[in-house]
């Protein structure tokens, strides 16, 4: 296993559409897949998509730690989703304070679905689905965003709550 380089905004890679993976089954897929999850967890992650890596495919990484768990729902341990499809589910919305690896130290408020469905491949080729709420539902459509070239800096509404996580975790001062 060894660690991958992250892609950093402005990087051209960020901003495309990821290709289809056409063969869920090579070695280079299971090895690109192993690789990222390693990358992820190093870097403390909740995702990571194969175009932050350098890799125009339709594939991402996520894991739902234990400390981002609301009452009553499970950790979910790290997986792949290839080839995914996300789907709204309902019309409710959430504000979700957002970081990214590929904007490293920067967070901002981005509206999301409050519940999604998802459909993906796995690494044996079987098909993984099934409907994903409040933090799992984020990272979720964070990652597929990735695969259409998109950063969640380009679907904020009020870049006032834009800027370094270590500011939002200091106490403001009022006069200025």
């Amino acid at each position: 296993m060894a660690l991958l380089k992250i892609a950093r905004m402005g990087h051209p890679v960020l901003l495309q559409k990821a290709q289809e993976v056409e063969d869920v089954h090579s070695l280079t897929i299971r090895q690109l897949v192993s690789d990222m999850i390693e990358t992820m967890l190093d870097s403390r992650g909740a995702g990571l998509a194969a175009p932050q890596v350098h890799k125009s495919l339709r594939l991402f990484v996520y894991h739902v730690p234990e400390a981002r768990c609301a009452a009553g729902e499970s950790p979910i341990p790290p997986r792949v989703l290839i080839n995914p499809e996300i789907t709204p589910l309902g019309d409710d919305t959430m504000e979700c304070t957002e970081g990214c690896l590929s904007l490293p130290l920067l967070r901002g408020v981005v509206p999301r679905h409050a519940a999604v469905t998802y459909k993906g491949l796995g690494l044996d080729g079987a098909v993984i689905g099934g409907e994903a709420r409040g933090f799992h539902a984020n990272v979720l459509q964070h990652e597929y965003d990735h695969l259409e070239g998109i950063l969640y800096t380009m679907r904020m509404t009020d870049f006032a709550s834009f800027g370094y996580a270590e500011e939002f975790a200091t106490p403001r001062d009022s006069e200025g």
